[in-house]
């Protein structure tokens, strides 16, 4: 897991906010005309480029709107005997929790429209998908100003992070401050972008 990081250039809160909600703006455009149905593209190159190792608890998360399908990857690994878990959004300010998730098991709805475990086993992730708005060349993410996963991240040190989303959410630069996390690789529908740890520590 990367360690938290600023931009390359340093913004003060407002302006980092409204550079934040900008680039979310283009994010949901670009977002707009991409195909779900893409996660099944995604899934192939996930399972044929970076596979999570043998054993280790997935979590996911179930898609919304225009965001890419990811459950075709998150069926396969169940397949291949991963066990699988699924975000439950706490109160905001808090970080993420993970309950076991088997397909086939209804969800119940969560807040701002996700889709969550209603019960179940807490897991703790070893490999974990993340949703996305925007990303970049430096494995910054954009996300959809919650800031759960920036919270949660700290706390799995040892795990892995890979966002996921469609190549057209790539930007030159995602604007991000010290307490925005960087992932350890994205996967798109064009392939897996893995990021240097140790070039961007010392970035």
């Amino acid at each position: 897991m990367l360690a938290p990081h600023s931009s390359t250039a340093p913004f003060c809160d407002v302006l980092l906010r409204e550079l934040k909600a900008e680039a979310r703006g283009a994010a949901l455009a670009r977002r707009a005309g991409c195909d779900p149905a893409l996660g099944a593209r995604l899934a192939e190159r996930v399972l044929t480029e970076a596979p999570p190792p043998a054993g280790a608890v997935v979590a996911g998360f179930w898609p919304m709107g225009q965001e890419i399908d990811i459950r075709p990857l998150l069926l396969a690994l169940a397949e291949r005997g991963h066990a699988i878990a699924l975000p439950v959004t706490p109160k905001r300010g808090l970080p993420l929790a993970f309950r076991r998730w088997r397909p086939g098991e209804a969800l119940a709805p969560g807040p701002m429209g996700t889709r969550q475990p209603a019960s179940g086993e807490a897991l703790r992730p070893d490999w974990l998908l993340v949703p996305l708005l925007a990303f970049d060349r430096a494995g910054r993410r954009l996300g959809y100003g919650g800031g759960y996963y920036d919270r949660t991240l700290p706390g799995l040190p040892e795990a892995t992070a890979i966002g996921c989303g469609y190549a057209a959410q790539e930007l030159p630069e995602v604007p991000a401050g010290p307490e925005d996390w960087r992932l350890d690789a994205v996967a798109t529908e064009a392939g897996v972008i893995r990021f240097d740890r140790e070039a961007q520590a010392a970035g």
